[in-house]
């Protein structure tokens, strides 16, 4: 490489754990590199790990920025939020038109789609990149998921298939759509992750305390599993913690870490966000509000000396049990991945992403947190069947759950009676029964809309919204004694719009 300051074929913003071993992976595949960071240690990091390697390191934007071949390509690996737009206002006045800007943070997916429209206006492609692996899959192969300008993806898409993780010689990496369709994938992404940790940790819970097994059974169990139809990242270091003790220690580290669980916010995103596009997640949901209900440790230390302890031991055979509870696992994994896939064909119809699932079950195979064996299967139902309305629908998937159904049934009815709590469990169960039910109570629900409120209903078989005045005038209201005792309840409000199919319809007394 000769010493010209336009040498380098890349820039990294931000050269913590995840930049700084993107880095180096780009480096081992034979481009030349710079990385730019404001903390002089990281630049000594960088030049230690990645001597002999054409890499090199800045601390001065300019320089950093002078340093790249045009049009330039540079990512950034820096927290989600204020500090994104923090860096591109200081690299916008050093860039020119034509050039690449990555963000291959967590953003969340309103601030990709505000930072497209508003970098083409200066003239610079622009792309979100959710990017998946941790810091091993960084440094040896992760799984990436870029959105936005497809042009600006052309033009990086060698480097990035070369770093990817590979499974059946595919990298792990794809053009997902445009505006900010990567980062609102990497999303889901983590909230099919919170519920499976959950999923994880609920099991952890009923070995531990309802079977009464000790760490290494437990570590065995995990490693077991790993080896057959549950195989998974989560699952593989899981069993690596159950078998991790400190050098000066003769007990798991896992036994010495306090229980309160931390998040940085995908998770409570993917929720949120569900809940706008209408898009059931409920395991997802169970998993983000135990994450919030473990933080109130010393409040949950009051109760439990205040009700006495709930757990009790599950009830029946040791061995049958465990068969049972791999079976509950099995397909509680199943309706987190469904949920998930389902949101993404919601988002893809909403905000026009023409998101192809099968491809992104493709690249979540490999490098990523959530790669598991069973992804397999749900890349050949949308393969088979790119239109698929939902998961459950594919006749293959129809008979793994079939097959573990009655598994997950036993599980939760037994923690349940022990007072083992398993929300994670319980709500994929729900999901799956709710789902498959042709009618829900839930008209019951329209019909108290409408008494209380005025909202309006739907018939079956007949067009048109209804409301219906239930009954005559409720009850007086309590009569206050004085001169305001002749004052009388309102009747209920009416819809604030009535349409030529709305109808009145008398209650049958």
């Amino acid at each position: 490489m000769s010493d010209t300051p336009t040498d380098y074929a890349f820039g990294m913003i931000g050269l913590g754990t995840m930049g700084r071993n993107l880095l180096l992976n780009m480096a081992d595949h034979g481009f030349a590199v710079a990385g730019y960071d404001k903390n002089q240690k990281q630049i000594d990091l960088l030049s230690q790990e990645g001597k002999g390697k054409p890499v090199k390191g800045f601390t001065d934007p300019k320089a950093f920025v002078q340093s790249i071949k045009t049009p330039r390509a540079i990512m950034m690996l820096v927290p989600a939020g204020a500090i994104v737009d923090s860096v591109i206002a200081d690299m916008v006045p050093l860039l020119s038109p034509g050039d690449i800007l990555i963000d291959g943070g967590n953003s969340y997916y309103t601030d990709t789609t505000r930072r497209d429209k508003e970098l083409a206006d200066k003239g610079l492609h622009f792309f979100g990149m959710g990017v998946s692996g941790g810091e091993e899959g960084a440094r040896f192969g992760p799984s990436m998921m870029p959105g936005g300008d497809p042009e600006a993806y052309k033009t990086m898409q060698p480097v990035f298939e070369a770093i990817a993780a590979q499974v059946d010689g595919a990298p792990c990496v794809a053009y997902m759509g445009p505006g900010a369709a990567g980062h609102f994938v990497k999303m889901v992404h983590n909230g099919i992750e919170y519920g499976l940790m959950e999923l994880i940790a609920e099991t952890y819970g009923l070995l531990k305390t309802g079977l009464e097994m000790d760490n290494a059974a437990i570590g065995q169990v995990f490693t077991q599993w790993n080896e057959g139809r549950l195989q998974s990242f989560l699952l593989d270091i899981t069993k690596d913690i159950f078998a991790f003790k400190n050098p000066d220690t003769d007990h798991l580290l896992l036994d010495d870490i306090k229980d309160e669980a931390r998040a940085k916010g995908t998770g409570k995103w993917t929720s949120q966000v569900a809940m706008d596009l209408q898009a059931p997640l409920p395991t997802v949901d169970a998993a983000v509000s135990m994450r919030d209900l473990s933080k109130y440790k010393p409040l949950r230390e009051q109760l439990a000396q205040q009700y006495g302890p709930a757990a009790g031991l599950l009830a029946g055979d040791k061995k049958e049990i465990i068969k049972q509870l791999e079976n509950a696992f099995y397909f509680s994994m199943i309706m987190s991945y469904a949920q998930g896939m389902h949101m993404l064909a919601r988002a893809s119809e909403e905000f026009k992403y023409d998101l192809q699932l099968a491809t992104i079950a493709k690249i979540w195979r490999g490098g990523c947190i959530i790669r598991s064996t069973f992804l397999n299967d749900i890349f050949n139902a949308y393969e088979s069947d790119n239109k698929l309305a939902h998961l459950l629908l594919d006749k293959n998937v129809q008979a793994l759950v079939q097959g573990s159904a009655e598994g997950s049934r036993a599980i939760i009815a037994a923690a349940v009676t022990a007072g083992l709590a398993v929300p994670a469990y319980t709500s994929a169960l729900g999901y799956f029964d709710a789902f498959r039910t042709a009618r829900l109570p839930s008209n019951l629900i329209q019909a108290q809309r409408d008494y209380f409120g005025a909202h309006t209903y739907e018939l079956i078989g007949k067009e048109g919204v209804f409301h219906t005045q239930w009954t005559g005038l409720r009850a007086k209201l309590e009569e206050p004694a004085g001169p305001t005792a002749n004052v009388k309840p309102t009747t209920p409000p009416m819809p604030g719009t009535k349409e030529s199919s709305e109808e009145t319809i008398k209650p049958q007394l």
